[in-house]
């Protein structure tokens, strides 16, 4: 039987390395050729070790050889977002202005992954800092939605949303400070989940602070579960890092789901709202209540999305301001300049009282979704207000120059509270493009987000692309 085995998920390629019908040798240099005739298109990747990658490789074979993988994972590739430290790499974090000398250590999640076997190939491209939900930089450039080349990815992680999503290895880790794990996954058609605040430690701190996570971006909900079975796990670099638990995410996959209250919110306030979108999203709502769930539609939030989202932007463009100490003025024209604009307003707009009411309210935000998820044990939205639009643009027509939350509202809350919250796709737009749907639930149900979105996407799945445009 041939396989191609760039379009295999990781969970197909470790039990086709345990039949001996492929290897990860086979699969590495599959990835590679493709990546060779497609990443010069997507810009997905800003870096690619093959040398590396290959000795991983053979050492992986080995080890399935003999019957000593050290994980299903064993020898399946895997992207790390730029923004994420992997020894001998330099941490570019899509700037010009940062120091390239290579990384001596690897992140957490690198690390976990090395001993898991999974073999780390590439890095894939971010926006500057992660400040922004699309990817492009003065550094690296522009990267392109494999759906159509001509929209955008979504960003921070708009890399590795592309990458896996066109078949450049099935594992990208990503990172998500207001969205950016799950908006390109909504933009790419994968499951991306930004599990509870500490769960996947963090290091070094990032711009972000508490509000930056590290997480699994898939094709599937099952391959994002095998990468949280690596990644969470403590890591003593961080010191908000959660205690050790002994959850096997890929067998809670397996539980029946019950019959969970849910509640779906299609607006979170007034804000724009595609269409086709919310038609999508809406159905989807009616099959998860199929799958023996009921849910309830609600018409707003326990708490003023409003106050909460001023609340998020001033933490964010705050942390954006650091930055003009952290570099020389005299560089300064080299930052992205949505970048630059946002931090120095910052300086000009907030004060002191400004950042400890921030820090107020979003204390009081964390709450009154506590208290929401007591009563209803699953969160159902859009994961962003609208589809992919063009490349080049921050934000898409008529809301160019506001910040993500004008166009992605229903992230960022779940970073300020710290919730567990994935993405996972509920279909193709009249247009050809990928649409997500949030699951959220309350803190350290983390596993139990990932069973609601295998169950889903299992019921309506996704067929990808092998690629449908290459051509700018």
């Amino acid at each position: 039987m041939s396989h191609d085995l760039t379009q295999m998920t990781a969970a197909q390629l470790g039990k086709l390395y345990a039949k001996g019908k492929a290897s990860p040798v086979e699969t590495m240099r599959a990835v590679m050729a493709r990546t060779e005739t497609i990443n010069p298109v997507l810009n997905a990747f800003c870096k690619v070790d093959a040398e590396q990658a290959l000795r991983a490789a053979r050492e992986s074979e080995q080890r399935w050889k003999k019957g000593k993988a050290l994980s299903p994972i064993d020898g399946v590739p895997v992207s790390i977002k730029e923004l994420v430290r992997v020894k001998g790499w330099s941490a570019s974090m899509g700037s010009k202005l940062t120091d390239k000398t290579p990384s001596d250590a690897d992140a957490p999640a690198v690390a976990r992954l090395r001993e898991a076997g999974a073999i780390v190939f590439a890095q894939s491209t971010s926006s500057e800092f992660g400040h922004k939900g699309v990817t492009d930089t003065p550094l690296n450039g522009v990267t392109r939605n494999p759906w159509n080349t001509d929209v955008t990815p979504g960003g921070s992680s708009g890399g590795a949303g592309a990458a896996v999503a066109a078949g450049l290895g099935p594992l990208g880790i990503g990172t998500d400070g207001g969205g950016s794990v799950r908006i390109p996954s909504s933009f790419n058609g994968l499951v991306g989940l930004k599990a509870t605040y500490g769960r996947v430690p963090n290091w070094p701190p990032t711009l972000n602070g508490d509000f930056s996570n590290t997480g699994p971006m898939c094709r599937t909900a099952l391959d994002c579960a095998l990468m949280m079975n690596a990644i969470a796990r403590p890591d003593p670099r961080d010191p908000t890092q959660l205690p050790t638990d002994d959850t096997d995410y890929v067998k809670t996959l397996k539980h029946k789901l019950g019959k969970p209250r849910i509640a779906f919110l299609l607006r979170m306030s007034e804000h724009p709202l595609d269409i086709e979108v919310a038609a999508m999203v809406t159905k989807s709502a009616t099959q998860v209540e199929k799958l023996g769930c009921t849910v309830e539609e609600i018409d707003s939030p326990p708490f003023p999305h409003a106050d909460a989202s001023r609340s998020f932007v001033t933490h964010w463009l705050t942390n954006s301001a650091r930055l003009l100490d952290m570099f020389p003025e005299a560089r300064w024209g080299e930052f992205d300049p949505n970048l630059l604009a946002g931090a120095k307003a910052a300086r000009q707009r907030y004060s002191v009282k400004d950042v400890v009411e921030a820090q107020a309210v979003r204390r009081d935000v964390a709450v009154a979704w506590n208290l929401f998820f007591e009563k209803y044990d699953f969160l159902l939205t859009p994961t962003v207000a609208v589809q992919p639009f063009p490349i080049l643009a921050n934000a898409p027509a008529g809301l160019d120059g506001k910040p993500n939350v004008a166009w992605s509202p229903y992230t960022a809350t779940f970073n300020l509270t710290r919730h567990p919250a994935a993405s996972v796709p509920c279909g193709l737009s009249s247009a050809g493009l990928p649409v997500g749907l949030q699951i959220v639930a309350g803190h350290f149900k983390d596993a139990m987000v990932l069973a609601l979105a295998a169950a889903y996407a299992e019921a309506h799945p996704l067929n990808f692309p092998v690629l449908p445009e290459t051509k700018k």
